[in-house]
């Protein structure tokens, strides 16, 4: 396995990556704006212009319309761990079939944060197969009729072959980058039906689980890798998937009381405990378990998926328990749908959506799949658009990779959301990052250009959007 520092990884292996048909590289720069300007980074859904940096802008004392945006920065709201993907066992088993200098250029795309590139800040994986690996697998997999509940024959070689691999060298572009395991299902020894898809975790092996998701944190560390949090479940409500697992709230709030918790804190692991993970329509579940005392001590906070509900749930389980934080770790992009409907509708739901109603973290669902949208579990999603399409050595950008860099680049871990003016027709969110910048992303969702100015300490900033485009703004 070769290893690049950053020394080594030259304009010249960027260049050799193929680009996809349609697709454009990221800007040249990521400087700060000279002072009494903005930078202004844009996307337009016809892909006329992905990711560019316009012209930079002026600021004045006069608004251009009556359409305002006023930005307050002293009103603060949540931090921000960060934006990014979930490296999927098939995104990594991709990657590492890329030559040395290809992965290496594409990774510094990806995770560094200087120059061309879109610093992708916080990374999901799955502990075990998730349905995007080629095939279905625990750490513990055991011939039928046999269990292991001192898990003596648990193991990290599954990921060893590429997941890990790959993560060793995103950590050399950025070692302080945040990671979330997520396990899509237990060993099938632990589950009523014996089997990687559906099925409930049997009581009995509660204990043994707990120690599992210990020994998986344990064992990561022990390769460098730092697991800032779990999720206990996988979408606990969706047993159809494969693999998957049926997780009650009253099951899940026992296990993490019982179990999971006590297990973590005398293994003196610190590793973030976050329940629930799955679609904004059944708010009631995060709630149940963090109305439950005992659970609730050990937890972090909720995760959200919204192929159901409204992203306004976040706000309902933030009102209900203010004390813990939300997080956002799914979304997919469809192979069938398109990029002048999709960059608009994440945009405007996810990364302002979800960012206004208290999520730490917005990821899109797999970083990279090939052109056929492979590899994938049987059972497993067939239509899952990565981030990135590579067919061998040529990469494609797709729309959640402009759709993320729209925030990643620019709204760095540790900065916060500020308050911005709300508006129907020009959704917006506004950060204040920890080196003192202001940045402002808004989406256009109206079916005509608007002309409309960010208001900021006295200071007047005219703009234009068209219809659907999504802009950054950042002085």
């Amino acid at each position: 396995m070769f290893s690049f520092s950053k020394s080594t990884l030259s304009l010249a292996l960027l260049l050799s990556v193929g680009l996809g048909a349609g697709c454009q590289r990221p800007p040249q720069t990521g400087a700060a704006p000279a002072k009494g300007t903005a930078a202004f980074w844009l996307t337009n859904p016809d892909k006329s212009v992905l990711f560019q940096a316009q012209p930079t802008l002026t600021w004045g004392t006069s608004a251009a319309t009556s359409t305002v945006i006023e930005i307050d920065e002293k009103q603060k709201f949540q931090p921000i761990d960060g934006f990014g993907y979930c490296l999927t066992g098939g995104s990594a088993e991709l990657l590492h079939a890329m030559t040395p200098e290809a992965r290496a250029a594409i990774l510094r795309e990806l995770f560094a944060t200087d120059g061309t590139n879109i610093g992708v800040s916080y990374l999901r994986l799955s502990i075990g197969a998730s349905d995007l690996d080629a095939k279905v697998f625990s750490y513990d997999d055991m011939p039928e009729g046999q269990t292991d509940p001192t898990l003596a024959k648990f193991s990290l070689a599954p990921d060893q072959t590429h997941l890990i691999p790959v993560l060793k060298e995103i950590l050399v572009i950025n070692p302080t980058i945040k990671i979330l395991g997520s396990p899509w299902s237990p060993p099938t020894w632990m589950k009523t039906n014996n089997n990687s898809k559906g099925g409930s975790l049997k009581p009995e092996f509660y204990d043994a689980y707990a120690r599992y998701f210990a020994k998986y944190i344990q064992g990561m560390k022990a390769e460098g890798i730092r697991i800032d949090a779990i999720t206990v479940q996988n979408e606990p409500l969706h047993p159809g998937n494969n693999p998957s697992l049926l997780m009650l709230a009253e099951q899940q709030a026992e296990f993490v009381k019982k179990h999971l918790g006590p297990t973590l804190k005398a293994e003196k692991l610190d590793t973030k405990i976050i329940v629930y993970d799955h679609n904004a329509d059944r708010p009631d579940y995060p709630i149940t378990i963090l109305n439950d005392p005992e659970a609730k001590k050990y937890v972090d906070g909720s995760a959200f998926h919204l192929y159901a509900g409204s992203i306004d749930a976040l706000s309902k389980v933030h009102d209900a328990h203010p004390d813990k934080n939300l997080y956002f770790t799914e979304q997919w992009v469809g192979s069938k749908s398109k990029f002048e409907e999709n960059m608009p509708w994440h945009v405007r739901t996810l990364i302002i959506g979800a960012t206004r109603n208290w999520a730490r973290t917005v990821l899109e669902w797999n970083l990279a799949a090939d052109p056929q949208q492979n590899p994938h579990t049987p059972g497993g999603c067939t239509e899952c658009r990565g981030a990135l399409t590579l067919d061998g050595n040529t990469v494609t950008r797709e729309d959640a990779y402009y759709i993320i860099a729209h925030a990643s680049k620019f709204v760095r871990p540790g900065s916060v959301r500020i308050a911005s003016t709300t508006s129907e027709t020009l959704p917006n969110v506004a950060f204040k990052t920890p080196s003192g910048q202001r940045v402002v992303i808004v989406q256009n969702n109206a079916k005509e250009p608007q002309t409309f100015s960010l208001r900021h300490q006295g200071k007047t900033l005219n703009t234009t959007l068209n219809a659907g485009s999504a802009g950054t703004y950042v002085w």
